[in-house]
């Protein structure tokens, strides 16, 4: 893959997205850094279970007990429960897509979804980080509570070497190429490239829709806004 390589090298840690453990409480060991991810990663403690990480919601401490299960569970933050059982306005992450798969949407640091609707077809709206509010069924599971390390996105790495530890080589521009190279390489002189900013292989890189998951269009109830000023 073009500017990947090299890095520090990770042990990765196995997640339990799925919760498998349910209607056992778990209390929590510590919290600690993975370098697999963005958010922070809870080891908690399960009583005649092995342990097991889970991702950490912003506050959460040692000693404090987590709890999963379809009914019966406190709306505290890093419980889980299906959505059907959360009252509408909750604020949610690791939510599921099918029942049992585990948790796929609003798994980065700082991100939270919300409940916005329930349904009696079976389906739950979920208003994700990007704006956009997707039918969900309302059997899969969810966390309740928003990820930690919510300063993440004003991280400063601070120089060049900061970046090659996370496995990111230098990023050649396509007007410093050839025309054999790129659509933006040649000319004489310093030329602007000539054409709207696109890939190596001609595909456009600014405004371009990349979504091209016709199945599950129809799973969208609000498109995510794109900021573009709409012409009436």
């Amino acid at each position: 893959m073009w500017h990947r390589g090299g890095g520090h090298k990770r042990l990765y840690r196995v997640v339990d997205f799925q919760r498998k453990l349910r209607d056992v409480a778990g209390v929590i060991r510590r919290i600690e850094y993975d370098p697999n991810r963005t958010a922070r990663i809870a080891l908690v403690d399960f009583e005649g279970h092995r342990p097991a990480y889970l991702l950490a919601v912003d506050g959460m401490k040692p000693g404090e007990t987590v709890l999963a299960g379809d009914t019966g569970v406190d709306i505290r933050p890093g419980n889980s429960m299906p959505l059907e059982t959360m009252p509408v306005g909750t604020l949610v992450h690791n939510i599921e897509l099918r029942p049992g798969q585990g948790g796929k949407l609003a798994r980065a640091a700082g991100t939270v979804a919300t409940l916005v609707k329930k349904g009696v077809d079976g389906y739950a709206v979920v208003r994700l980080p990007s704006g956009e509010q997707r039918l969900v069924l309302s059997r899969c599971f969810a966390t309740v509570g928003t990820l930690s390390n919510r300063e993440h996105h004003n991280r400063v790495l601070g120089k060049a070497g900061a970046k090659r530890w996370l496995g990111v080589r230098p990023t050649t521009r396509g007007v410093a190429m050839n025309p054999v190279d790129h659509p933006h390489g040649g000319g004489e002189g310093r030329t602007s490239g000539g054409r709207p900013s696109c890939t190596p292989w001609g595909v456009q890189t600014k405004g371009k829709k990349t979504r091209s998951s016709k199945r599950t269009d129809v799973f969208r109830i609000v498109r995510r806004p794109t900021g573009k000023y709409n012409k009436r």
